[in-house]
């Protein structure tokens, strides 16, 4: 019985188990996106949203963007801005099957990479709550995808397509450059150099910079921020891990299970004589995680690649002889890795119960593995950022609501850091409180608001500090948030009054980057 060839697998319908997965995938998260509360990043992306600009200092504009068409058109809610990350996840899992036949794959090939895309955890992560990484892989595979059908034999023209999704993805996420820089040297580095020849493939490159170019410029005119920051967080928040630790942890991300059909991947890749074609894709791996090393990315910075290597490690798999011809062996891979998939899954996305998640996690023992330099407790960083922001946000409200009438319609709110600030901005509207002002990252950027205000309710910062810019400082209430981050627990409000400056000439003091 002969392996499927890359032409008749390219002719045949997409197996249609392919289109089950992918609605399962978004299912899942719409059943469970739901269990705890908001991430303090996407209430961080929904505050940028309200004010649309074509770039903001530690991220793209794309994912405010969608935060703001979410809010307009579903409005304020934990669904809401959880529903198009939902929907990536079927795209993800509709990619890992549709490279899996594009690349030779039949029935089983096709399957086994929709798998094992829907039960990897880190992608489980992603797609549970509003990031720029929930859409970072599909844009990274839809660029791969379209040169798969070019190198099979479609037309070149398709490249004008690839620079739409490129500059899409840059709008996105910067890494991006990355994955594109792996991409060229691995057309470079193969016979596929020959498309560098096709006067489509710069004129797709062109387009690519066109829709990237106006936040290129936005940078630039303010002298970088971006990289400001990352020069500032790398090796601090941002937790180093050795070249050898980054690499095993790789295999934690898409679960230790299906290691050896990624890593089987690159085999493929590589030294099958009908995967060779495709080697780009293993080269531009092998870039991207040369350049994550040398830069000390975060060890998800490179997930959004394994899609690919995924799909071609399920087509390797479905080559073997004694796996093809043995349906029970087949059953016993799927059956394997959903397994796996299931016990890993309460570890990436909010399915247990708190307490039995605090269970959970200390016998996997999560706490070891870690991306950020951040203080934790009872839950790990992803889980424990989701707690404490409606507690805080009405504890400040309570603050706000009791000041006299004529205090409370000049007063101002202020955070000290965007989770704060952002939670204050999209729950505080129900209690009537104004926008939140903080020195952090963008909100620092963003400025003040006003020149000055004569009282201002604070939350987040120590008294010792507040007392350099007000000469009377007043605890008002306290806030203890079951289940947040450290950082977040015991914090006391503030009523800050008699200003010894105002908030502009403040305002250098009080922002920060981090």
């Amino acid at each position: 019985m002969a392996a499927p060839s890359a032409q008749s697998s390219q002719r045949a319908a997409l197996e249609p188990w392919v289109y089950v997965l992918a609605l399962i995938a978004t299912l899942l998260h719409i059943l469970f996106n739901r269990q705890y509360g908001y991430f303090r990043d996407e209430l961080y992306y929904a505050a940028c949203g309200q004010y649309p600009a074509w770039g903001y200092l530690d991220h793209a504009p794309l994912v405010a963007w969608v935060a703001d068409v979410t809010r307009v058109v579903f409005g304020n809610s934990l669904s809401s801005l959880r529903l198009v990350p939902a929907l990536s996840a079927a795209a993800k899992v509709w990619l890992a099957g549709w490279m899996a036949r594009e690349m030779g794959g039949g029935r089983f090939a096709q399957i086994l990479a929709a798998v094992a895309t829907l039960t990897a955890p880190i992608y489980l992560t992603f797609d549970n709550f509003l990031s720029m990484n929930a859409f970072e892989p599909v844009f990274w595979m839809a660029c791969a995808a379209v040169v798969l059908l070019i190198l099979n034999g479609r037309s070149r023209r398709l490249w004008l397509l690839f620079g739409v999704l490129a500059g899409i993805a840059l709008l996105n996420k910067h890494s991006m450059l990355f994955f594109g820089s792996g991409l060229a040297l691995g057309l470079v580095l193969t016979p596929a150099r020959r498309e560098f020849a096709s006067k489509w493939l710069w004129l797709g490159v062109l387009i690519a910079f066109v829709i990237f170019l106006p936040n290129f410029i936005w940078e630039w005119r303010r002298d970088w921020p971006t990289i400001a920051l990352l020069r500032h967080v790398v090796g601090g928040k941002y937790a180093s891990v050795a070249p050898w630790d980054f690499v095993w942890q790789q295999t934690l991300l898409i679960l230790p299970v299906s290691a050896p059909i990624w890593i089987g991947g690159l085999w493929y890749l590589w030294f099958d004589r009908r995967g060779v074609r495709y080697a780009f894709l293993a080269w531009a791996y092998l870039v991207v995680l040369a350049e994550m090393l040398v830069l000390h990315g975060k060890i998800y910075y490179l997930a959004p690649a394994y899609i690919m290597l995924l799909a071609a490690g399920s087509v390797w798999l479905e080559g073997i002889v004694w796996i093809r011809e043995r349906k029970w062996v087949q059953a016993a891979m799927f059956a394997l890795i959903l397994v796996a998939g299931a016990i890993a899954a309460p570890l990436a996305m909010p399915i247990l119960p708190v307490e039995q998640l605090i269970h959970y996690a200390r016998f996997w023992d999560v706490e070891a593995i870690r991306v950020e330099n951040v203080p934790q407790d009872d839950l790990p960083q992803l889980f424990g950022d989701m707690f404490g922001w409606p507690e805080q946000v009405a504890a400040v409200a309570s603050v706000y609501n009791a000041l006299p009438a004529d205090e409370r319609a000049q007063a101002a709110v202020l955070a000290y850091n965007y989770g704060e600030a952002g939670a204050i901005d999209y729950l505080g509207g129900a209690y009537g409180l104004p926008k939140a002002i903080s020195g952090h990252n963008q909100y620092g950027m963003w400025g003040p608001r006003r020149e000055s205000a004569p009282v201002v309710v604070a939350i987040g910062f120590t008294r010792e500090f507040l007392a350099r810019f007000f000469t009377d400082v007043a605890p008002a209430a306290q806030v203890n948030p079951r289940y947040a981050l450290p950082e977040e627990r015991n914090l006391t409000i503030y009523i800050c009054r008699k200003p010894k400056m105002t908030l502009s000439a403040a305002w250098p003091s009080l922002r920060y980057l981090n």
